[in-house]
């Protein structure tokens, strides 16, 4: 349901182009997303092709969120920026888990999945806000989202690094 909504929102965004809308739309969106999980570990009901679905969803919403604000605001390149960051962001952590066992607790880093959610909403509302009372900036979204590719690429490299160090590490004990 939850990526109907996403997807829903984007179309829209595409069509009406207004920043407020979409960053409540998506952050209605999100919150389904964060609760669909909890309510599956809490009834006991989470499995591993779950998880594995929930993750690969995730990935095709933030695809879709940046696609929409490329297309609308011609910001493509932050936006393959932005995205890359989120995807390496993951796949460090699953890479990383196919050469040796990890935690998953082990990983708190700057940027994370919920940060980075809830950044790009509070980024289209401002954005959104400005352009109602009249305050608009073209650099509110662009600035905002320069930054948001900025800090998903560092907390990729963060993750790049603990897992080097941890692959080292485990390289080091072989004999």
């Amino acid at each position: 349901m939850r990526a109907v909504l996403v997807a829903l929102s984007c179309a829209a965004y595409v069509y009406h182009q207004s920043t407020l809308a979409f960053g409540l739309c998506l952050a209605l969106a999100f919150t389904f997303d964060a609760l669909d999980g909890a309510v599956a570990r809490r009834r006991h009901m989470s499995t591993k092709a779950g998880g594995y679905f929930d993750a690969m969803a995730d990935r095709y919403q933030e695809l879709s969120v940046f696609a929409a604000i490329g297309c609308v605001a011609d910001l493509w390149a932050i936006a393959m920026i932005a995205f890359a960051g989120g995807i390496l962001t993951s796949y460090a952590k699953a890479r990383t888990a196919i050469e040796i066992p990890i935690e998953n607790q082990a990983w708190p880093d700057f940027f994370e999945r919920m940060e980075r959610l809830v950044f790009i909403c509070v980024l289209l509302v401002a954005d959104g806000i400005a352009i109602a009372t009249g305050a608009t900036s073209p650099w509110i979204l662009t600035g905002g989202f320069a930054l948001y590719a900025l800090l998903a690429n560092a907390t990729a490299l963060q993750r790049t690094n603990r897992a080097f160090a941890m692959l080292k590490r485990a390289d080091a004990k072989q004999p």
